[in-house]
């Protein structure tokens, strides 16, 4: 798994929640969508967690390209939006969900893995 968000503090934050997940293995953490790419190319991680919102290439971009690269990355898309404050082309972006940085939990990460992402968040 590969933890992306440009604020140390979500970041430690969802290290932490990835620790509690058992089978789950974080290969690295990215502090830009720049940083992301370059790593996701090099690392091949299953899971990446995107902050959607960072300076230079966004969340939204990162996982366009990301995607395009390896389709078999399941992308989930976190910010403090709520889901209908989204930027209109976030579902667009190739990501398989989006969960409020207050929801991401081990029970949330582990469902949208088991379930290849969440099919509202597809079909919307």
């Amino acid at each position: 798994m590969l933890i992306v968000d440009d604020q140390v503090p979500f970041r430690e934050a969802a290290r932490a929640v990835i620790a509690r997940i058992e089978g789950f293995e974080l290969v690295g953490l990215a502090t830009s969508g720049e940083e992301s790419i370059r790593m996701a190319n090099r690392l091949d991680p299953d899971l990446i967690v995107m902050d959607i919102n960072m300076n230079g290439i966004g969340g939204l971009e990162a996982t366009r390209r990301i995607t395009a690269q390896l389709p078999m990355a399941l992308v989930v898309l976190v910010s403090t939006y709520a889901v209908d404050e989204l930027p209109s082309d976030a579902r667009q972006s190739g990501a398989a969900a989006y969960l409020s940085k207050d929801d991401l939990s081990p029970r949330e990460l582990r469902r949208l893995w088991e379930s290849g992402g969440d099919v509202e968040w597809r079909i919307a």
